[in-house]
This record gives structure tokens, C-alpha cells and sequence, in this order.
């Protein structure tokens, strides 16, 4: 057997092929460091704390402060605590600035100083809140260990009379009845108002948005003028916890709204599309999946109303007035509230008044603190997260149709087998 190669035509030449042009690689600059040229760039790690970094902020503090002093105490005519506090912090971020450039370059420098004033900014921040809450406990220590304080009010309580007579207990029973009035309005109302802001977009919604943004900003003596206007001037009601609970509903409603239209916002869109998708309707899609998916955050909005409600004076004063005789009835006579009763009694010269005054905002904060942990236990659950009677009762649930299932196999079986042996039957007596 043969093997023959395939022959050019007579006349042609084989032609060398073309050499491939070389492609140059692509090469990165060098990075030029005290003479030398380096072909990399040695990758930054931000997240480690190294001792440079503790060295540098030692050394910013001390460098800063040393020559904030020999300003104002040798150089410059200069006084006053706040400008010291400014200038050694300015000289600080300089220094630090300087410091950490010796050691990292221009990107790094950059992110090191926005992470020092951040960092500084939060500290102060939290050092005015426990400013705030400490010296409130502190200053309201004399009345706070006496039981009276809370179990008694101001009825029989004069100027002149000693901490173990009279106490807070109209104040705390107004701001529960009035508090409570205000989130059974808002909370329903506010959701069902931010719901309708994202599924039902339009004109008309747009126009809603607008209207809340700029009751954000409302001044809490207009909304305490409009109820007293409205509810007890034009309706005709008297000066009451419900007027006062209307007031501080009308505070509350917007920053509700606007918190939970932004938590909704948040909702990924592929969501609700598998779930329009499965051929359920807008309104349980809402219900079963934007509502449980969106919790944390619509309870942090209730949250932020709550704080804003329970802290407001004026609105109680002009609708509700103030007594100091316990008032277990919200829908007549004068009801008083804890940042109200606080405001009273701090405006007295008397140290005991001062000292219930200091008591009474110190009751105020163990208060909001007991319903922020009551809102984060009641809504602090993740998507998908059941609780234990939810769980039973799908336990429950799945049992039934496990049930269900086997009674109707069951009852399936027999005609099953008739239909079968009926078969079986037709066959053998066909032809």
C-alpha cells in the first residue's frame, strides 16, 4: 500500500510564512523609594493595629498638647478652654499627618487621618451621652432610693416637704396612658402610609412624601397649637391625656413614616418579583414578604418616634395642662408627663423640687431604655426567623397534611384496585 502526499500545482512556489510580529508585554512602572526602583508595591493592610500606629498617636497627643500650652500660656495672649480644646485637636491631625507620612505614602496618609477624626468625632459623641445620663443620675441621687418617690404623687407634696414625702407617680401613669395612645395611632397608620409610598407609586404618593419630609421638621409648639385649635377649641373636648396623645401623634406620624419608607425602599425588588412570580396578590406579598424582610429596621423607625414622642413638653402643656393629683383617666381632666413634671420641678428654687426634677428625667431614661428592649425583643428577629410558637404551630400544620395525605392514599387504594382487577377483566375477555 501507497501513501501519497498531496502535490502544488506546477509553477508555484511555496511561500515562507509571515513571522508573527512580536507583542511587547505590558510592564508596570517602577515605583522609585529613596533611589531604588521597585517593579511592586507591597499591598497595605488598614485593619491591623501596628505599633507605629500607637507610637504616632502618642506622639501627635503629646507634640499637640505640649505646644498648645506654650501658645497659650508663654507665646500668645490666648484663654479659654474651648480654643485650646480646637487648636491642639487641629495641631493633632497635623502632626498625625506628619508622623504616619514617614511611614506609608499619600493614599494611606489620607485614610489614617479620616479614621482619626471619624474615630475622635464618635468619642465625643459618646462622651456627651454618658455625660448626659451620668450627671442625670447623679444629680437625681437623693430621691431616686426612696420607694415613695415612686408609688406616691405631688398631691400632698409642698415645696418645703423632704424627699420622703410625695413622689412621680402621676407623671410615669400620664406618660404610659399618652405614649400608648400614640403608638396605637401612629404604628398601624404610619406603616400602612409607608406601605402605600412604595407598592402604590404615583402622583398622589409624591405629593404624600412631600407633605411628611415637611412635617419632619415641624416645631413641636405648632403640633400642640393645631390640637388645641381643632380638638379642644373647635370640637369642643376638654384639656386631656387624649388631647395630649393626638399632639404627640401628630410628632410621631412623620418620623415614622419617613423611616420605614426608607427601610421598605431597602426590600430587594427580586422578592417581590418571585413572589408576584407564585401568582400571590400585592396585598399578601406585602404581608409575607416586605413586612418580615424589612422588621429590624421598622422597628428601629418606631424606635426613633417613640424617642421623639415621649421627650416633647410644650404639646402636653397646651393640651393637657398640669396637675399634681394622679389621673388614671385620659379622656377628661389635666394629665401630667414625665418631661413635663421635670420641667416644673427643675424651675423651682426649692433643692428638694431639683432633686425630684433630676429623679423624674432619670425615670424618663430607664423608661425609653425598657421600650427600646421591649421593641428590639418583639421585632429584633431576622427574615425567616419563627418563634417557638410559630414553629409548633407549622409542626402542627405539617402533621395535619401528613394526615391528610395518608387518609385520601388510603382511600385512593381501593378504587385503585378495583379500577385494575376491572381491567384485567376487560382484557382477558377481548378476542
Amino acid at each position: 500500500m501507497t501513501v501519497t502526499t498531496a502535490q502544488s500545482p506546477p509553477g508555484d512556489k511555496e511561500q515562507p510564512s509571515p513571522a508573527s510580529p512580536s507583542v511587547p508585554g505590558t510592564s508596570l512602572p517602577g515605583r522609585r523609594t529613596g533611589g531604588s526602583t521597585t517593579l511592586g508595591e507591597a499591598r497595605r493592610n488598614l485593619a491591623t493595629l501596628r505599633a507605629t500606629d500607637v507610637y504616632a498617636l502618642l506622639g501627635a497627643g503629646a507634640a499637640s498638647l505640649s505646644i498648645t500650652w506654650l501658645m497659650f500660656d508663654r507665646m500668645l495672649p490666648f484663654n479659654g478652654a474651648l480654643g485650646f480644646v480646637v487648636i491642639a485637636y487641629v495641631l493633632f491631625l497635623g502632626l498625625y499627618a506628619l508622623l504616619v507620612s514617614f511611614d506609608e505614602d499619600g493614599p494611606a496618609v489620607r485614610d489614617r487621618v479620616a479614621a482619626a477624626i471619624i474615630q475622635s468625632l464618635g468619642l465625643v459623641m459618646l462622651a456627651v451621652l454618658a455625660f448626659v445620663v451620668v450627671y442625670t443620675l447623679y444629680e437625681g441621687r437623693e430621691a431616686l432610693p426612696h420607694l415613695n418617690f415612686y408609688t406616691e404623687s405631688m398631691a400632698d407634696a409642698g415645696p418645703l416637704e423632704p424627699l420622703g414625702v410625695g413622689g412621680i407617680l402621676h407623671a410615669i401613669v400620664g406618660t404610659l396612658w399618652q405614649i400608648g395612645i400614640a403608638l396605637a395611632i401612629c404604628i398601624p397608620s404610619g406603616l400602612v402610609c409607608a406601605v402605600f409610598l412604595n407598592e402604590v407609586p404615583g402622583a398622589f404618593s409624591r405629593f404624600v412624601r412631600t407633605i411628611v419630609e415637611a412635617m419632619t421638621a415641624l416645631p413641636s409648639i405648632v403640633a400642640g397649637l393645631f390640637i388645641y385649635a381643632t380638638f379642644i377649641l373647635a370640637l369642643g373636648f376638654d384639656s386631656s391625656g387624649l388631647a395630649a396623645a393626638l399632639a404627640i401623634s401628630v410628632m410621631m406620624l412623620p418620623i415614622i413614616i419617613r423611616a420605614a419608607d426608607v427601610v421598605i425602599r431597602l426590600v430587594p425588588g427580586t422578592l417581590r418579583e418571585a413572589s408576584y412570580a407564585l401568582g400571590t396578590s400585592r396585598w399578601r406579598t406585602v404581608w409575607h414578604v416586605v413586612l418580615p424582610t424589612s422588621r429590624s429596621g421598622l422597628t428601629t423607625a418606631v424606635i426613633l418616634g417613640t424617642a421623639r414622642g415621649v421627650g416633647e413638653t410644650s404639646p402636653v402643656l397646651l393640651t393637657a395642662g398640669f396637675t399634681a393629683e394622679l389621673n388614671t383617666n385620659p379622656l377628661e381632666g389635666p394629665m401630667v408627663s414625665l418631661p413635663l413634671a421635670a420641667f416644673e420641678l427643675v424651675k423651682s428654687p426649692e433643692p428638694t423640687y431639683i432633686a425630684r426634677g433630676f429623679g423624674t428625667a432619670a425615670v424618663l431614661l430607664v423608661l425609653v431604655l425598657v421600650l427600646f428592649v421591649v421593641a428590639r425583643v418583639i421585632g429584633g428577629r431576622g427574615p425567616g426567623q419563627l418563634t417557638r410558637r410559630q414553629e409548633h404551630r407549622r409542626v402542627k400544620a405539617s402533621r395535619r397534611d401528613a394526615r391528610r395525605f395518608t387518609t385520601r392514599t388510603a382511600a385512593d387504594q381501593p378504587s385503585l384496585s378495583s379500577a385494575s382487577s376491572a381491567g384485567s377483566a376487560s382484557t382477558r375477555s377481548t378476542p
